[in-house]
């Protein structure tokens, strides 16, 4: 595409409202002031007629491909778009042969690759020499967290711009100059009801792209030059959100779930649950993720957690929805207001980290089960203390961890829920161990203890 871009439009062939209306100059373009008002990062490069490599990440419809091409045109730099949902190596190796030679001609190329982060990680190292050598200065815009989706190599050579959605006053904006300019719908001398626009605006969602799409298949229903509340209303029919199923979106609503739950707040709990399952969200996913909420956050503090968040889930899938979510719902309100314990997750991480880092201790004899005679001739299961025939079936003082880490502890309940409870009886086994130890070395226990165990030494353990 040459630089002539923005002015070379096929006058015969439709071309979408959004399209028609990208903008030419900064003046035009609408939103992310945060990195194009004067003194911000991209507004500063362009006053100095420069432009480097660098990742767009956003969500859909906030200007990504708009401002690349406006940063070509501005920079005067040949304009090569390709799109990693269609293309593939021969696309990439005939635009590194577009710039080579143009860059033969004295001009740049600004190479724009939209949805990045379908690329695999060949297809994105294939840009790296050429970004290395200046043949092209390399634009990726992405909808994903580029730390997840982009290899560091190419990452390292590129700068990240966030662009965030579009407020409502820029889609109210966006929206009034459509309806004035000559490319848009300024021919039809329409104007929209104060009451179509605001719906209009919020049915946006702060996506550009999508105001002008509803703007311009509601304008055909417009009567008598004028768009009504009825029109937009049923241009919108009952896909009213925008929900990225795959993207950050979804996960920072889940994020926030969560985190809710967690912070012992029912009602925004609820609030993020209706949010997602409002976006299209499968509910069993949402299922799944509170089962992790009752064990991760609320553990032994209060046990029914786990079972009403299993009970959720089963509804979820015997009877689907309405009911289903409503008792995911149920579910969330009765954990985010359970008292809350971290001590199992804690317990679990600690362990685990643990057995990653310590030798492969053997199990010690008196725990080994004996179904043999050659395993019982080994010690195998000897000296076990069956807590059955223990006093309050307890078998005070034993040791049931490899003798090198014998004392550990991993699990520490917390001061609420019913962890209270097993915190007090935990403490009251430790007293009985404490006991146990003290009646086994005192004056004469020795002795005794020796005299039982021939050959082994006071003081050690079996």
């Amino acid at each position: 595409m040459n630089k002539d871009l923005f002015s070379d439009k096929p006058s015969s062939a439709y071309m979408p409202l959004a399209a028609r209306l990208r903008p030419t100059t900064l003046a035009d373009y609408i939103g992310q002031g945060h990195l194009l008002a004067k003194g911000k990062p991209l507004h500063d490069m362009l006053q100095r007629q420069q432009v480097h490599s660098m990742v767009l990440w956003g969500p859909p419809g906030v200007g990504k491909t708009s401002l690349a091409m406006l940063l070509a045109h501005l920079v005067d730099a040949h304009f090569v778009t390709l799109s990693a949902v269609m293309a593939g190596v021969k696309e990439i190796r005939e635009a590194v042969s577009t710039a080579e030679y143009q860059r033969q001609q004295g001009r740049r190329t600004l190479l724009f690759v939209d949805e990045v982060h379908r690329f695999n990680k060949s297809q994105q190292d294939a840009f790296l020499p050429y970004v290395e050598n200046g043949t092209i200065t390399f634009i990726g815009a992405t909808t994903e967290n580029p730390s997840f989706e982009l290899n560091n190599a190419l990452l390292s050579r590129c700068r990240v711009y966030v662009l965030k959605s579009l407020e409502e006053g820029d889609i109210r904006q966006l929206i009034e100059q459509a309806l004035m300019a000559a490319d848009g719908l300024g021919d039809l001398q329409l104007s929209i009801e104060p009451e179509a626009l605001n719906l209009l605006v919020k049915a946006a969602n702060g996506d550009a792209r999508r105001a002008l799409n509803l703007l311009e298949i509601a304008s055909d229903l417009a009567e008598q030059q004028v768009i009504k509340l009825a029109a937009v209303s049923t241009v919108m029919g009952s896909d009213s959100r925008r929900f990225d199923k795959g993207g950050d979106i979804f996960y920072e609503q889940i994020s926030a779930l969560h985190k809710s739950v967690r912070g012992s707040a029912p009602d925004a709990a609820l609030y993020w649950c209706l949010r997602m399952l409002d976006g299209g969200c499968d509910p069993l996913y949402i299922a799944r993720r509170v089962v992790r909420m009752a064990v991760e956050d609320i553990g032994n503090a209060d046990p029914r957690g786990l079972q009403i968040s299993l009970n959720a889930w089963d509804t979820q899938q015997r009877l689907g929805s309405p009911e289903g979510e409503l008792a995911i719902a149920q579910a969330v309100l009765y954990l985010a207001a359970a008292p809350k314990s971290n001590a199992v997750y804690n317990a679990f991480n600690a362990a685990r980290a643990d057995i990653a880092q310590q030798p492969d201790y053997e199990v010690p004899l008196h725990l080994r089960n004996a179904p043999t005679a050659l395993m019982k001739s080994l010690d195998y299961g000897g000296e076990y203390r069956y807590v059955h025939t223990e006093p309050e079936a307890y078998a005070a003082g034993e040791n049931y961890f490899p003798e090198a880490i014998a004392d550990t502890r991993y699990y520490h309940p917390v001061n609420r829920g019913l962890e209270v409870k097993i915190q007090e009886k935990l403490n009251y086994l430790r007293s009985l161990d404490q006991q146990s130890a003290e009646q086994r070395y005192a004056p004469g226990a020795v002795a005794l203890d020796a005299a039982l165990s021939p050959g082994v030494s006071p003081g050690e353990k079996r």
